[in-house]
């Protein structure tokens, strides 16, 4: 029996437990505490929005469950920096705030957007003047600059530069500042002025490749950027793998997944680099529509990626995109939505916060886990 089939077929024995004995185990072990054993940190993104921070069962579900809360927009350049020069500090606050008061630590997300329509429109519309690289060095150095010294020593960890190679070809992404910069230059640039905003913080490079065939270009143009920026000598300390898993692409071409998945990862350790899983969620659109074996499906595809990734003792970090459904992106996100239009269950818990197999399937890939390096 393979090892999918041997989850799937346990998955869906778990799922038929009765829901007082389901719950007594979900509040007896929590993801963070089985982690911390293994020296793995467990968190969650969480917005300043009255489903997410503002409904106290979920912030609660957050807080028992998790080590660490990262903002899911709230520190982005378009929220924190809106117009030129004006800065909007106060709901990422409030969630860093809540955080500490918590006794959680604070990730931050993300100093540098690299795609065009993720940048501010006053950035793009940007009038760079007689001195273009000059002032796009300029509003690097003001934004994360600012940014950095106003969180301080709060953000142990910073995704710098998200999202800088294009999965199309493996090429690095055009901006405004790679046009005045160049694309290398500018990324490295970013990493020099967080050292130096936050010379305590990690430092990342995030991204969403995988291990499918649809990814092969993503995963090789990701890992000639960590080349170049290592002979460069630039202070990235580790790489996010963002991990939004499930069904993204059905492009066949007789490779195994997991085996180009763990090439990919030898690869990214073999040049020193740690590695984090900064945004997990599980598509579940090609999925069953009834809910037993689609939340049992759900938990197996995600046991069969952590059994593999967290196999790596590089991985420090374990990051949800989202604790429970109602607060997921995925519920939202209309690029490729399920066929049958139910939403989707991607998340550990369901709308009414009740734990599904897949806390269960986490937490067990947790267990299994070898423990992590210094």
């Amino acid at each position: 029996m393979d090892t999918r089939r041997r989850h799937t077929l346990a998955l869906l024995a778990a799922a038929a437990l009765p829901a007082p004995f389901a719950h007594a185990v979900e509040t007896v072990d929590t993801l963070k505490s089985v982690a911390a054993r293994k020296g793995l940190r467990v968190g969650c993104a969480l917005a300043d929005t009255p489903n997410s921070l503002g409904n106290a069962a979920y912030a609660d579900v957050v807080a028992r469950q998790c080590g660490v809360v990262v903002c899911e927009n709230e520190t982005k350049w378009q929220a924190l920096q809106p117009a030129p020069g004006t800065f909007r500090f106060g709901p990422a606050d409030a969630i860093f705030g809540w955080a500490g008061r918590m006794g959680l630590q604070r990730r931050g997300h993300t100093l540098v957007w690299q795609p065009a329509r993720w940048l501010p429109q006053w950035v793009n519309g940007h009038d760079f003047g007689a001195r273009p690289a000059r002032e796009a060095e300029r509003l690097l150095k003001t934004h994360i600059g600012t940014v950095t010294r106003h969180f301080g020593s709060d953000v142990y960890s910073w995704d710098v530069v998200n999202e800088a190679v294009d999965p199309a070809d493996g090429a690095l992404r055009a901006n405004v500042f790679t046009r005045h910069l160049g694309a290398i230059e500018q990324i490295d640039l970013c990493f020099r002025l967080a050292r130096e905003g936050a010379p305590h913080a990690q430092l990342v490079y995030n991204d969403y490749m995988r291990g499918d065939a649809g990814s092969a270009k993503h995963r090789a143009g990701v890992l000639e950027l960590l080349a170049a920026l290592r002979r460069k000598g630039t202070p990235v300390d580790a790489v996010g793998l963002q991990s939004h898993i499930g069904s993204w692409d059905d492009v066949r071409d007789g490779r195994d997944p997991q085996r180009e998945w763990r090439r990919f990862l030898d690869a990214v350790t073999g040049m020193g680099y740690k590695l984090l899983i900064t945004e997990f969620d599980v598509n579940d659109r090609a999925l069953p529509g009834d809910i037993a074996s689609r939340d049992a499906g759900v938990a197996a595809l995600a046991r069969d990626y952590l059994d593999l990734t967290l196999s790596y003792p590089q991985v420090t970090d374990f990051v949800m995109w989202g604790m429970a459904d109602h607060v997921s992106w995925l519920r939202t996100w209309d690029e490729a939505p399920r066929k049958d239009g139910l939403t989707m269950r991607g998340t550990p818990f369901d709308d009414r916060l009740a734990a599904k197999p897949l806390l269960h399937a986490i937490r067990d890939a947790f267990r299994a886990m070898p423990p992590r390096t210094a």
